[in-house]
């Protein structure tokens, strides 16, 4: 598997609203909720979300898992599956979308983990990341590779992960901003 960058245009402005306000039209255009479960983002999934005017017709909430045993004490991901493969793995971002959904009692389940650097961590490189969706319309997760500085880091994943939530539920992205991933 060959990792893919972020795609689409660098840093948080337009772009990044503009994925956040097709997020949530399709949402409440389905009558679905949604919820966070966030690592590396430290909240940024869900503070682009309710930046738009109107998301508290569809957001729940968020919970941000920085640390490794949150994400099992409070998410729900299988404690043995984080000391087998560690936090940046593909089934610990499914089970944490899925977490957040059953946790804040949502309809969809965003989630992210994996490393903003500046350093690797447990052998992953910066930029290495995963995004996941659990919806109605289907599980989804996506291995990112997202080249920059912490800052850029981050701001991709919030992209991918918005970019995915279309994606996972057939909604085109504006712009033709794409998540940039390598499915799994």
């Amino acid at each position: 598997m060959t990792p893919a960058g972020a795609g689409g245009r660098q840093g948080a402005g337009a772009p990044t609203a503009a994925l956040a306000r097709a997020v949530l039209d399709g949402a409440l255009a389905r009558g679905w909720t949604l919820a966070a479960g966030e690592s590396l983002t430290g909240g940024l999934v869900v503070a682009s979300l309710v930046d738009v005017p109107g998301a508290s017709a569809v957001v729940r909430g968020g919970v941000v898992a920085y640390a490794t045993e949150l994400k099992a004490a409070v998410l729900g991901v299988d404690p043995d599956l984080l000391a087998r493969r560690g936090p940046v793995d593909p089934e610990v971002a499914a089970q944490m979308a899925a977490g957040a959904r059953r946790v804040l009692g949502a309809d969809v389940g965003l989630a992210t983990t994996g490393v903003a650097g500046p350093d690797p961590q447990d052998g992953h490189p910066p930029g290495e990341a995963y995004a996941a969706v659990s919806a109605p319309a289907g599980d989804r997760v996506v291995r990112l590779a997202v080249p920059g500085g912490r800052d850029e880091v981050r701001a991709g994943v919030v992209r991918a992960v918005l970019a995915l939530a279309l994606e996972t539920w057939g909604d085109a992205a504006p712009g033709g901003d794409t998540a940039g991933h390598d499915a799994l």
